[in-house]
């Protein structure tokens, strides 16, 4: 496992003025963006914008680059030490392959959904030419696929946003005291926050573009399959939604290392631990090695978990249920690409997913070990329920967790909207219910 794939710091002269120069490069790029991408006032409403005047682009440019010129700073004050920079932390830049991967699979899931995109809409028209012939183009599928491109934004401002609101409502215990650090660059996020606040991002898109948002919906969803592939590699590699402890010795199981083992791509120690070591470090429980089984009290041969794994540098070997879900979406994505060519409605891939994505991670639940992504027995202790958390023990099987609940919800309203889908497929067709004699 890799953290932190490399990090680099700025304590020389010249490795300052690189990370200026690159800063300014970047704010000068944002600029000539929103320059080249302004448009005129268009003369009558549906009509093509004339072009841009010179001075509406300078003011798009100069919007841009201030835009830029914010983001520049905050990276600034955060990389360089307060000697350089006003107010620096003097972090650097640590290249943390979690978000590597997350941004690899948004990117790929983006390509493969704009080219589904053109595919859905294709649409072939004849466009003559001078010399009194012509050729077949596809006058819609580009269009299209720009728009999904477009759509790509949105989704991913709406996924990042609903992903730390799930994740800060979860913990907000921790949140309570201090309400600013919602806004931090601490925490976490959370994979259904980020799907619902994604898919109202679309809904709204669809809505304002006049797209039918249940056929955007059959193309878009296999790939957030795809994305979400890749994404638990990256949680694999940061240590995060690790799973529960098993025995000694068990083949297909995790190590996670904690600050002294945990290395980068240069196999120099990063300094940065999995979070599944943080975790276990500050657990009080205790466990039997040659079982797995947790205990909350002291027992002959069971030893305490926080002491375990400072002996060892690492956690306690746990299942990779980062794996297992990578792969189960895997499988999902190419199932439900192949299934698109049998669609009988619009909706039906969407509703699919979401039943069979419902099992999928319902199923990986019930092996997780991080009890910090929420659960019964914590909702009931935040709530100072006390008795009737004692009642749901942490590992008992009903003790759910916030995404099986959400789970359950979400197989109902796919099951829901199949079964209403298939039934006015049916009526459509003709099929319907037969009428009693009068």
């Amino acid at each position: 496992m890799l953290p932190v794939l490399v990090h680099f710091t700025f304590t020389s002269l010249w490795s300052q003025l690189l990370l200026y120069a690159l800063a300014f490069a970047a704010v000068a790029y944002i600029a000539y963006n929103g320059w080249q991408g302004a448009e005129g006032t268009p003369t009558a409403p549906g009509e093509k914008p004339a072009p841009a005047t010179t001075d509406q682009r300078m003011m798009r440019a100069l919007i841009y680059g201030a835009i830029g010129a914010g983001i520049a700073s905050f990276g600034l004050r955060y990389a360089l030490p307060a000697g350089v920079f006003l107010g620096g932390k003097g972090e650097g830049i640590p290249i943390h392959t979690y978000g590597v991967l997350l941004a690899s699979g948004f990117m790929t899931a983006v390509a493969v959904g704009s080219r589904l995109a053109q595919d859905e809409w294709r649409k072939l028209s004849w466009v003559p030419d001078a010399q009194g012939g012509g050729q077949w183009v596809d006058t819609e599928g580009p269009r299209k696929r720009e728009q999904f491109m477009d759509l790509s934004f949105y989704l991913l401002v709406g996924g990042l946003v609903g992903s730390r609101v799930l994740f800060v409502l979860v913990n907000w215990k921790d949140y309570a005291r201090d309400w600013t650090q919602a806004f931090s660059l601490g925490g976490g996020l959370v994979f259904y926050g980020g799907l619902i606040g994604a898919g109202l991002a679309a809904y709204v898109f669809s809505r304002l573009n006049g797209m039918d948002f249940l056929r955007l919906a059959d193309l878009a969803i296999p790939t957030v399959s795809l994305g979400q592939c890749l994404g638990r590699l990256g949680c694999y590699a940061a240590g995060c939604c690790w799973g529960d402890v098993t025995a000694a010795g068990t083949r297909f199981a995790a190590h996670f290392p904690g600050a002294s083992v945990a290395r980068d791509l240069f196999g120099r120690i990063g300094g940065t631990s999995s979070l599944a070591f943080q975790s276990q470090a500050q657990d009080s429980r205790y466990v039997v090695e040659a079982t797995g089984q947790i205990l909350h009290q002291a027992a002959p041969g069971a030893v305490r978990i926080s002491e375990w794994v400072a002996q060892h540098g690492t956690t306690l070997p746990v299942h990779p249920t980062q794996i297992y879900e990578s792969l189960g979406q895997l499988v999902l994505f190419l199932v439900l690409l192949y299934a698109r060519r049998f669609r009988r409605f619009h909706g039906q891939i969407f509703a699919l997913w979401l039943m069979c994505y419902a099992v999928l991670r319902t199923s990986v639940e019930l092996l997780r070990g991080d009890t910090e992504r929420g659960t019964l027995n914590g909702l009931l202790n935040s709530l100072g329920a006390r008795g009737l958390a004692d009642s749901v023990p942490l590992e008992a099987w009903y003790n759910i967790s916030t995404s099986q609940f959400i789970s359950l919800c979400m197989f109902t309203f796919g099951a829901t909207l199949l079964y209403r889908r298939i039934r006015r497929a049916g009526e459509s067709a003709g099929v319907g219910p037969t009428p009693s004699p009068a």
